[in-house]
């Protein structure tokens, strides 16, 4: 049986790949400072190994201890991470780092592996931990992976746009379910027509385990859902999902102006379109989950985890406020 060290596994991203391992027959040891509740504190085939994945020395005792074959860092936000990961894992059979579509540099639609530039990154980016410098730290991320492949490291990149699925603790999206799900009317900026590709969870984490298993070293691979809708596509996916009707009021920039909000304000608004190819992680043999699956996990979990990312949206009765003024 094959090992495989998750740095992380019980929050989000992390805890699907550990499920993900495990169905695939893996031994897994998932390595963490226990910030966070283990979600398989209980469960006898997943092991835990405490220790700061920031400091070498746990890292190397966490190796010593698993002996991985597969090691897939779910928590690297700092180039230097990757850095030190790739140099202290160098034996093992894949080093698997989960980068983000917020890596490129430059609005291309599609953004695709190969061709798209990655975003620069000053030394100062490198060790701030911002939203700003977030996508800069990844890109520098993925430069490290490169580099260590470059001497013969099997390390690879997974990048995954904007991701969805259950134990989202983001609630990015929890917002849009909240609103479809106990709302008569929402408010949508630009009409519904923002385009930011989503990724559903459990799909980020089997191409985690494809790109470990196919992946070819030095390679990086966009992740996302293979249909992209716009928002008010989303919207209406919800709404059937939710098995609801909900009223939609599309509002312009400058009707939220009046209000003292943007556009940006929404969850899941860009101004440009994000859009990622999928075609390179397809050909390894992996595929997304159907939108319609994927949102019935989602909202299920929705339903008794208690979230509902209103705090990262207008305020419902500001909301109501442009409503009515747009539809009197």
């Amino acid at each position: 049986m094959d090992r495989v060290l998750i740095i992380g596994g019980t929050r989000f991203i992390g805890r699907h790949t550990v499920s993900e391992f495990r169905e695939a027959d893996y031994d897994v040891t998932i390595f963490n400072r226990g910030s966070h509740a283990n979600p398989f504190a209980d469960d006898p085939d997943v092991t835990r190994v405490e220790g700061n994945r920031r400091d070498r020395d746990d890292l190397v005792a966490a190796y010593d201890a698993v002996d991985p074959d597969v090691v897939v860092d779910c928590v690297a936000y700092f180039p230097e991470d990757v850095r030190v990961a790739t140099d202290v894992f160098a034996e093992v059979d894949a080093y698997v780092y989960v980068s983000s579509g917020a890596a490129y540099g430059e609005e291309r639609v599609p953004k695709r592996e190969d061709e798209t530039p990655l975003a620069d990154c000053s030394d100062e980016q490198a060790t701030t931990d911002s939203a700003a410098t977030y996508g800069p730290r990844k890109a520098e991320g993925d430069r490290e992976v490169f580099d260590a492949a470059e001497e013969g490291v099997r390390a690879m990149s997974v990048r995954p746009t904007v991701v969805y699925g259950p134990h989202d603790y983001t609630e990015r999206f929890a917002y849009w379910v909240d609103r479809v799900d106990v709302e008569d009317r929402i408010l949508v900026p630009g009409d519904g027509l923002s385009l930011w590709q989503m990724a559903y969870v459990e799909d980020v984490a089997s191409a985690l385990r494809v790109v470990a298993e196919e992946g070819i070293a030095g390679e990086a691979y966009n992740v996302g859902d293979e249909h992209a809708p716009m928002l008010g596509g989303w919207i209406d996916l919800l709404t059937e999902t939710c098995e609801t009707s909900v009223e939609t009021v599309g509002v312009s920039a400058r009707e939220l102006a009046r209000d003292g909000l943007e556009p940006q304000d929404f969850p899941m608004y860009r101004g440009s379109p994000h859009l990622l190819t999928t075609e390179k992680l397809s050909s390894l043999g992996w595929s997304s989950t159907p939108q319609r699956v994927g949102l019935q996990r989602t909202v299920a979990e929705h339903r008794e985890n208690g979230r509902t990312g209103r705090e990262y949206g207008p305020d419902r009765e500001v909301e109501e406020a442009v409503i009515g003024r747009l539809t009197e």
